[in-house]
């Protein structure tokens, strides 16, 4: 069972990294500043203007060290993953499928009910922890009618049907995402979710974690040997990681949305830490982004039951074992893709 490694996340400005030895050492202004030993690193991701050295990325390449440049605010740039490993077979096996509509809507599916047993999860536990009455009732009636929504979901189905449904109980979900802020001191309110840009403090905590959590599908996507822009809910768009996407579904409850309530309901976050950006809708400040970044990547060491395996694992390592689960269905080993949908 391959580890959770750790990942090394950059953010200070004119930033540079190298290799010296077996170490990544980030240097700011000629001066080291850190040093870590490159065994523990699965990924590095550098937010704006960060430096590294030739030297160091073709090391990274030929370890399946993914390297990542996004920027300042979080969205993705582009990437360095070196030589995709894995069978040429497998690859070509997830291209006939994508463009077979029956076979694509049958694995789009799995993700569809990963991903909406996950938000019932959510909104059944926000209704037990919640102490408002009201937001007991409204949370657990959108639990109950995305429970139902689950039951509709056959595998007659069109892909459009499938993906009617899911944007359909996604709005549901956020319809009632207020409910889950029992921090009730007016800092934060959601009115609905909005991107590019974001227009609140909750929206970009979303935004900016959803692009954390897309990053680390497409390195579990690329790790496996599985082509992260070809998917199956997420149909080919110039770059777009529509695999990394479809995956990505079945973790933005568990992974995201969880940990910015957290944050906000423990008053982690304050509101004085977001600002209005003319034509980019509201950002953060850097102490903010560091914050939801550790915050991130302690949420990777919980540990969880995975439902299909029965085996305990850290959070982190999930998304690769659906990616594996996914080759495994494309070769033949199972008869369906097993999503993960969290309890």
């Amino acid at each position: 069972m391959k580890h959770h490694l750790n990942t090394l996340y950059v953010f200070t400005q004119g930033a540079y990294l190298r290799k010296e030895s077996e170490t990544v050492v980030v240097r700011i202004e000629k001066q080291p500043k850190l040093r870590l030993p490159l065994l523990n690193i699965g990924a590095i991701v550098c937010f704006g203007r960060v430096g590294i050295s030739p030297y160091l990325m073709g090391h990274c390449s030929q370890k399946g060290i993914a390297i990542s440049f996004m920027t300042e605010h979080g969205r993705f740039l582009a990437a360095v993953n070196g030589f995709t490993p894995g069978n040429v077979l497998l690859r070509r096996e997830q291209y006939r499928r994508a463009d077979d509509l029956d076979w694509a809507k049958e694995i789009a599916r799995s993700c569809i009910i990963g991903k909406l047993a996950s938000y019932r999860t959510v909104l059944r536990r926000g209704a037990r922890e919640n102490s408002n009455s009201d937001s007991q009732v409204r949370l657990t009636k959108v639990a109950n009618r995305i429970d139902m929504a689950l039951r509709t979901l056959q595998p007659t189905l069109t892909l459009d049907q499938l993906r009617g449904i899911e944007g359909e109980y996604s709005a549901e979900y956020f319809s009632a995402f207020n409910d889950l802020i029992t921090a009730k001191n007016g800092e934060f309110v959601f009115s609905g979710r909005t991107r590019r840009p974001p227009q609140d403090a909750v929206n970009a905590m979303l935004s900016f974690l959803y692009s954390m959590l897309a990053n680390d599908l497409r390195s579990a996507c690329e790790g496996t040997g599985l082509d992260a822009a070809v998917g199956f809910l997420h149909r080919d768009r110039p770059g777009r990681p529509g695999l990394a996407l479809d995956l990505m579904e079945e973790f933005r409850a568990v992974m995201v949305d969880r940990l910015v309530l957290s944050l906000i309901n423990r008053g982690q976050v304050k509101s004085t830490a977001f600002q209005e950006d003319p034509g980019n809708g509201v950002r953060m400040d850097e102490t903010t982004r560091k914050l939801l970044v550790a915050s991130f990547q302690k949420r990777k060491q919980d540990t969880v039951t995975h439902p299909f395996l029965n085996e305990k694992m850290t959070l982190g390592l999930v998304p690769h074992v659906q990616a594996r689960l996914l080759a495994r269905h494309l070769r033949g080993d199972f008869d369906s893709y097993p999503p993960f949908a969290w309890k």
